[in-house]
């Protein structure tokens, strides 16, 4: 389960799409870039079972960004 997740936009326009998030999964914190296609550019550390991850991180930015 994630923890402290958090998101806020890359572009002071916000009609652009892109999210910087950071959270904290397994006591570990990390942090990435969410674009509008869904793909995420990990900055630093890739978590070990990144699809699990992934899969959390899509639906938390459906729910709070695409809703």
């Amino acid at each position: 389960m994630l923890q402290h997740f958090s998101f806020k936009p890359l572009f002071e326009n916000k009609q652009l799409p892109g999210w910087s998030l950071s959270f904290f999964y397994k006591q570990t914190r990390y942090t990435g870039e969410y674009e509008a296609d869904g793909t995420i550019k990990w900055l630093g550390e890739i978590p070990a079972d990144e699809e699990t991850v992934k899969k959390m991180i899509h639906e938390l930015m459906l729910f709070h960004v695409y809703d």
